[in-house]
């Protein structure tokens, strides 16, 4: 959807990103029931930002906070991350369709 090559994508903000995601699953009759977020990260400590991380996230998807799950961990020095050499993020979403009944039962 947004290839890196291209030049109006460079410096992006994910956020920005993310309503454009919205948008096209809003197109497709599509809603997200809920998102799970977990940065992985030595440090610094995360905890004092997540709410805000939540509040933004759902903004960006149009969903309430409630929706939206955002949590951190470490890896406790293991590998690039526990060497903080650098984070991970791992994000799952939960997209539910809009059927139209109507549609089903004419086909």
């Amino acid at each position: 959807l947004f290839p890196p090559q291209e030049p109006q994508y460079k410096d992006i903000s994910s956020l920005t990103l993310l309503r454009k995601t919205s948008e096209l699953l809003r197109a497709k009759r599509c809603e997200v029931v809920n998102i799970d977020v977990t940065i992985i990260a030595q440090s610094p400590r995360l905890s004092p930002f997540i709410p805000e991380m939540r509040k933004r996230l759902s903004q960006a998807l149009g969903v309430e906070s409630a929706q939206v799950t955002v949590k951190a961990t470490t890896t406790n020095g293991l590998g690039f991350v526990g060497r903080e050499e650098g984070m991970a993020a791992q994000a799952v979403a939960l997209v539910w369709r809009k059927w139209n009944a109507r549609k089903l039962v004419e086909a």
